[in-house]
């Protein structure tokens, strides 16, 4: 029997390694708890509202180049759409006042010497001090580094780093900000166009790629809970699913692409981000016009941003733990007051509204929480870890899950692709006791 990939978790993490290796012509088998794919980035039937929804807000740059590849792989890259340029639309709702934020197309970042182009009451000068993030030390947060007063930070910084990071900016990874706004602002206008899914995010990145899996013979399972792991002689051998076991050969291959939590559970031992934020996602079902901006930062809101779709309106808080305990009913009051100002839609009550409201939506990207992401190897030589919790060096984002998976496939294609040792070829026909599970 051929080698087979098994990848259990069938969120983005997981999906990217499934393509990644059907592409190279490994035989997967992809296995996933839910009764649906797509982990925390699908979209569904929500009946109260009566239409089709995202569960979440999500907006690509174009420099996310492994989430773009991965849509180009899967052949969905035309579902993404958006302006030919950066343009940014801001609306500080505490005086009503609005601007554009709109970067150059070159690397070197002339526009901020446009008052046009940039964020209101600041100066040029005011973006070089941004570079003081490329300094900071391990352990220092964004409010360490940049100034918490400053115009800029407010109206630009700030927001850019709680929807990147999803961590207040008291707490969050000063190193980490930087990195992002490298490969963002740091690459040049280019690559800070952004991009949205035409119809939703199921349609760009979960139906497209189940499709391409099984056109190139990948297996699908959903319901499927992994209870534990066992292994013997540095391997993986065993998949204790709820309905039923899976014996692995030696020349099998495990990809985990669950959350940090499940894997803490499945592999003791194992050092993995253990503080989480949320997120609160409110849908309102409200069509607004054309001329309307697709999506608008919030400034001194409790809303943050807020995306146009096909009749609905649809706002994201990041960092979001102080709204968690909040009933529904308030905070949609609360979030459609800013909606409201944003989109000049007057004092008219709120219409019909989901809250979505994910308590650890993503891990804490504090300097502490950084230095427990694991890398994606193992003590296990046949065992890998996808996530975007894992130390790809980027935040929990769709660009940080997708290279994850990508870093796991990776290695899994490199396995297989070597020779077996002679220790792993006895220990195929080994018929000795596997455990239930390991301290990798």
């Amino acid at each position: 029997m051929a080698p087979r990939m098994h990848i259990v978790g069938a969120g983005l993490a997981g999906l990217s390694a499934a393509v990644s290796l059907a592409a190279k012509g490994h035989a997967v088998s992809l296995y996933e708890a839910a009764p649906q794919a797509g982990g925390r980035c699908r979209s569904y039937f929500d009946t109260g509202l009566g239409c089709r929804i995202d569960n979440g807000n999500h907006l690509l740059l174009a420099a996310n180049t492994a989430a773009l590849d991965y849509l180009a792989a899967i052949g969905a890259a035309a579902t993404m759409v958006g302006p030919d340029a950066p343009r940014f639309a801001f609306c500080d709702v505490a005086t009503g006042e609005r601007w554009t934020l709109a970067p150059g197309p070159g690397r070197f970042p002339w526009w901020i010497f446009d008052a046009k182009r940039r964020v209101p009451g600041t100066r040029g000068t005011d973006y070089l001090r941004v570079a003081a993030l490329r300094r900071a030390r391990d352990n220092e947060t964004v409010t360490d580094r940049l100034d918490a007063g400053a115009t800029v930070f407010r109206r630009l910084w700030q927001p850019f780093a709680v929807a990147a990071l999803n961590t207040e900016a008291e707490a969050a990874s000063a190193r980490l900000l930087w990195r992002v706004l490298s490969d963002s602002f740091g690459a040049g206008g280019a690559a800070l166009r952004p991009l949205v899914p035409r119809d939703g995010l199921s349609e760009s990145f979960v139906d497209p790629a189940l499709e391409f899996l099984a056109r190139h013979g990948g297996e699908l399972r959903l319901g499927a809970r992994l209870r534990s792991m066992g292994g013997e002689a540095g391997l993986a051998r065993l998949l204790d699913f709820e309905d039923g076991p899976i014996s692995l050969d030696s020349a099998d291959t495990v990809i985990l692409a669950v959350t940090a939590p499940v894997a803490a559970r499945l592999l003791p031992g194992l050092v993995a981000p253990n503080e989480f934020r949320a997120i609160v996602n409110a849908h309102f079902r409200f069509e607004a016009g054309p001329e309307a901006p697709p999506f608008i930062g919030i400034v001194r809101g409790t809303a943050e941003w807020v995306f146009r779709k096909p009749g609905i309106l649809s706002v994201t808080v990041s960092a979001a733990d102080r709204l968690i305990d909040v009933p529904a009913d308030e905070l949609a009051e609360l979030l459609w007051r800013d909606v409201a100002r944003a989109y000049r839609l007057g004092a008219a009550r709120p219409p019909s509204c989901r809250i979505v409201k994910e308590k650890r939506a993503t891990f804490a990207a504090t300097p502490a929480q950084l230095r427990r992401r694991p890398e994606a190897g193992t003590e296990w030589q046949n065992l890998f870890l996808a996530g975007d919790w894992t130390a790809t060096g980027l935040p929990a984002t769709i660009e940080g899950a997708i290279r994850s998976g990508c870093i796991a496939a990776a290695l899994a294609h490199e396995r297989a692709t070597r020779p077996l040792t002679a220790k792993q070829l006895g220990a195929t026909h080994s018929r000795g006791k596997v455990a239930n599970s390991v301290s990798p």
